[in-house]
């Protein structure tokens, strides 16, 4: 497994087992969802890292985008309450990577605007997380 997978999985994880997240999205949390999903829901969006290499230490600092979804007539309440509620969950978490070891994580950037489809309300959650690297 990759060092960006190994982080994926670690978020999904611990998305899934967050009550908060649950109450808003329950398990909806996806990589590449159906066409037949019903919003309210999460993906994972697009991901970057840059080396970030220390004395005797290779390390990166990976960003992932988390995307919400919400079709809610009533504005943007929903989609801020499940942006809340991700970054609740994950800003400062820590956990166990099953490749390098997590230093940090963060949410470093939280948006929601309208989406140009005039009816989709769009949440966008950076998570920037400081990793060490295994050298093989």
């Amino acid at each position: 497994m990759s060092t960006s997978n190994a982080l994926q999985k670690l978020i999904f994880d611990l998305l899934v087992a967050d009550a908060g997240v649950g109450a808003v999205v329950g398990d909806k949390i996806y990589d590449r969802p159906s066409a037949t999903v019903a919003a309210p829901y999460i993906t994972f969006g697009a991901s970057d890292f840059v080396p970030d290499d220390h004395e005797c230490i290779d390390g990166r600092v990976e960003t992932i985008q988390l995307d919400v979804w919400s079709e809610a007539q009533d504005g943007k309440r929903e989609a801020k309450a499940v942006v809340d509620a991700v970054r609740a969950c994950l800003h400062d978490a820590t956990g166990n990577l099953t490749v390098g070891a997590l230093v940090t994580m963060r949410v470093a950037l939280a948006r929601v605007f309208d989406d140009p489809d005039g009816r989709t309300t769009h949440g966008v959650i950076q998570i920037e997380a400081e990793i060490e690297e295994e050298v093989a």
